[in-house]
């Protein structure tokens, strides 16, 4: 059956271009109308070190009996063959793959087209985050254990079946006929010893995330080409451990060099993503000592002037925003609600009485929505928090029957 193929990777480092191997490998199947079907996940012997263990969470006793990235080749083009490749991220995942086929005999002379999931964001949930975590959050779906590529496999998959809802069926159609076309070449016979091997299974305490980690996931948007949009999110990956070492300036160095993007325009993505990082720090009108410190060294690893830094840690007055009132508040005709929990009325009586309104209900929070309705007005569901975000009002059930007349 046509469909998709969303792909994952763990992988010791930044640049396949050197030395850098994939180390764990997520495959699941989307039919064409959004459902999840099957899935795969397996541990990869990278016959190398295993890089940064603190941000994929993988030890060298789980990969020892793991098969090489050769062992499966075979498997992996049977389980791509005929669908569409798709990633968040998909710079990233698919010069891994096609550097791990050639380092198998397998090498791609025509390259398959690939849908990103983060490129896509800007069409589907325009003024989300690039970040796995950010889209995900739009529409309410769980990221628990990220970076376990199974994980962010499965989660991807699920915001390509949000997006088949935002998306003409037209755009999908043309790239499954795209993929049932393209020919896979044949993998060498392997004799392999050893069969796939999940990743034994994710433990909360080991992927407790870092202060940059987390602010990082909250990033916004960034409004420019999408070959910049790669770069910056390299540029997340290098950063999570607040230290960018030889390699992983090698590895941005070649991906801006790939992509064409100068150094002067190096400069300025460096600055804006910077002003960002401030940004989020600032957003609850206090700069903590662990936030000024993360700040500084952030700056001092992209090359950020001394008179940016000062003004972006100097201390400054901030108001907190308004909360909304519900009694000064109206619904246009043509604005977007989105519901979120468990409405003691079914959901389809509730969306039709705002249909029959003249509004629009909707399924992400994106900057456009104007409402969004919960089940607990206190919930810190991923709906909920973005619209907080965003400056959007958060009401109950009770206040939109109100606010509709029912």
């Amino acid at each position: 059956m046509p469909g998709f193929a969303v792909i994952d990777l763990e992988t010791t480092g930044l640049n396949p271009h050197t030395h850098d191997r994939v180390v764990e490998l997520a495959i699941v199947h989307v039919d064409e109308y959004g459902n999840t079907t099957e899935r795969w996940e397996t541990l990869i012997n990278p016959a190398r070190d295993l890089g940064p263990q603190h941000i994929h969470g993988i030890r060298s006793a789980d990969i020892l009996d793991a098969p090489a990235f050769a062992d499966i080749v075979g498997d992996v083009i049977e389980l791509l063959q005929g669908r569409v490749l798709v990633a968040h991220n998909a710079s990233f995942d698919s010069r891994f793959l096609y550097s791990e086929f050639e380092r198998s005999g397998v090498p791609l002379w025509q390259q398959p087209n690939w849908l990103c999931t983060m490129q896509l964001a800007r069409q589907c949930i325009p003024g989300s985050g690039r970040s796995l975590a950010d889209c995900c959050a739009a529409y309410d779906i769980e990221l628990v254990g990220a970076h376990r590529a199974c994980v962010d496999a499965v989660a991807t998959a699920q915001l390509l079946s949000a997006y088949m809802g935002a998306v003409e069926r037209e755009f999908w159609y043309s790239h499954i006929d795209a993929a049932l076309d393209f020919t896979w070449p044949l993998a060498p016979t392997v004799d392999a010893t050893r069969a796939w091997k999940p990743r034994p299974e994710y433990s909360p305490d080991s992927t407790a995330a870092s202060f940059l980690e987390r602010i990082t996931l909250k990033l916004p948007e960034h409004a420019g080409p999408a070959e910049h949009t790669d770069y910056l999110a390299l540029l997340d990956r290098a950063l999570l451990d607040r230290h960018l070492s030889v390699h992983e300036t090698n590895a941005l160095v070649d991906l801006a060099e790939t992509l064409g993007i100068s150094r002067t325009t190096i400069i300025g993505l460096h600055a804006e993503y910077f002003d960002a990082l401030t940004a989020v720090a600032w957003a609850d009108g206090v700069l903590t000592d662990a936030e000024l410190a993360d700040l500084v060294a952030v700056a001092v690893l992209i090359d950020i002037r001394t008179d940016r830094i000062a003004d972006a840690t100097a201390p400054r007055i901030t108001e907190a925003p308004p909360t909304p009132g519900i009694g000064d508040f109206t619904l246009s005709p043509g604005d977007l609600v989105v519901l979120t929990g468990e409405m003691r009325r079914p959901r389809e009586q509730i969306e039709a009485d705002l249909i029959a309104r003249g509004f629009v209900p909707w399924s992400g929070v994106t900057k456009k929505v104007k409402l969004l309705v919960a089940a607990d007005p206190d919930s810190l569901s991923g709906k909920a928090q973005k619209a907080r975000d965003y400056g959007i009002p958060v009401v109950g059930e009770d206040a939109l029957r109100r606010l509709l007349g029912v």
